[in-house]
């Protein structure tokens, strides 16, 4: 038989669903770290200034007072502002988002490499031996059994074979690599019909 089973478009859809999510909340870290906090810092500082003014001059007893929030508001529309009191962001707050958005950016590219090498990958029947996705070399006529216990949740089967006295087994993940099946099905009949003669 001469089977290739490629990377599955399920497969592929699941790995840059996880891709993005993973690149848009390392993006989104970024984007806080560089642009929005930095301004929100810039904005408290001002914010900071007109309520100590204010404080100073017996017009306001604390940030809680309505004059401080109307004058903030003024100056906010002055300065082309949202109107919401901004928040206090550190330096170190700052920091942090920064060195959270580049160890994600870091995971993303590196799980977008992997992504890459795995569409590298494939399974293949070729005559009697099966290729595995890691390259391993084995005769149909030597897979002795099929174990199903992953099938039913994660589509995934392992052939049963013996090699150097020493019982191995050849992944074919039907949901990784669409064309396993066919794989399995010639292995199974091929089982059954040595069980048969034997009989």
């Amino acid at each position: 038989m001469d089977v290739v089973a490629h990377i599955s478009t399920k497969w592929r859809q699941r790995m840059f669903f996880m891709f993005f999510m993973i690149f848009g909340i390392a993006a989104w870290f970024l984007y806080d770290g560089y642009i929005l906090w930095p301004d929100e810092a810039q904005r408290h500082v001002e914010y900071l200034k007109i309520k100590d003014t204010l404080i100073k001059a017996g017009d306001a007893v604390d940030a809680d007072s309505t004059s401080v929030r109307l004058a903030w508001e003024r100056h906010a529309r002055e300065m082309d502002y949202g109107r919401n009191i901004p928040k206090e962001r550190t330096g170190g707050d700052i920091k942090e988002q920064r060195v959270i958005g580049w160890a994600m950016m870091i995971v993303a590219l590196l799980h977008g490499v992997w992504i890459a090498w795995n569409h590298t990958r494939q399974v293949r029947a070729e005559g009697d031996i099966v290729i595995g996705a890691s390259g391993q070399r084995v005769e149909l006529d030597s897979i002795t059994a099929i174990d199903r216990k992953k099938w039913k949740d994660k589509s995934i089967a392992y052939g049963i074979y013996e090699e150097g006295r020493k019982q191995r087994r050849l992944c074919l993940d039907e949901h990784k690599f669409k064309g396993c099946k066919a794989i399995i099905l010639e292995a199974d009949k091929r089982i059954k019909a040595r069980a048969e003669q034997d009989a």
